[in-house]
């Protein structure tokens, strides 16, 4: 969960781990249960990130780059779509040929999301900011992540300041949960 370095060594190593989850769950046919757990896990490594890089990255997108409004706006729309989806699958069993459907939608979407990050909007920030900035953000967004949601809440507001005073209290309310579940535990 927590990587270090700077904010976009920090979710670029997110981004690889998210990629080794896909592929585990794909690796993972036709054997149901562990396809499920391993997109529990899948789940709270993206809600985590995504709540992480709305509070902290989006808003120095919006800070530094010229056309940052928009830019964290269209990030911030792939989030609720992705947001949704995990909401959608987490619902179904595995064996649900609707569970395949979603789940292939999803991979394309956190795909899409992810080159768009790496190939063009961690590299503008890069040259908009100072080291020590990125740095600093790197620190937040290791910080937020230990207290975000670890579950889909797609009707909750994904901008500051009201994400950042929900954030921690639906953390602490889904960790409760996955701890007296189980879930995202290891195999």
């Amino acid at each position: 969960m927590g990587h270090g370095g700077d904010v976009i060594t920090e979710l670029t190593a997110d981004h690889r781990e998210m990629a080794a989850l896909f592929e585990q769950i794909e690796a993972a046919v036709p054997a149901a249960s562990l396809r499920k757990r391993l997109l529990d896990r899948l789940t709270i490594e993206i809600v985590r990130h995504s709540v992480a890089e709305e509070q902290y990255l989006y808003p120095a997108v919006r800070e530094k780059l010229p056309d940052g409004a928009a830019l964290a706006d269209k990030e911030i729309a792939d989030h609720q779509r992705v947001e949704g989806l995990l909401k959608d699958l987490e619902r179904l069993d595995a064996e649900d040929r609707a569970f395949n459907e979603l789940f292939v939608k999803l991979r394309t979407e956190v795909r899409a999301h992810i080159w768009e990050e790496e190939s063009e909007l961690f590299a503008r920030l890069r040259e908009a900011c100072l080291p020590g900035e990125l740095e600093a953000l790197g620190e937040k967004v290791r910080a937020a992540k230990k207290v975000a949601p670890t579950r889909p809440h797609p009707g909750v507001p994904d901008a500051p300041p009201a994400n950042k005073l929900l954030a921690p209290g639906l953390g602490l309310v889904d960790r409760a949960r996955d701890l007296l579940t189980g879930r995202g535990g290891p195999d």
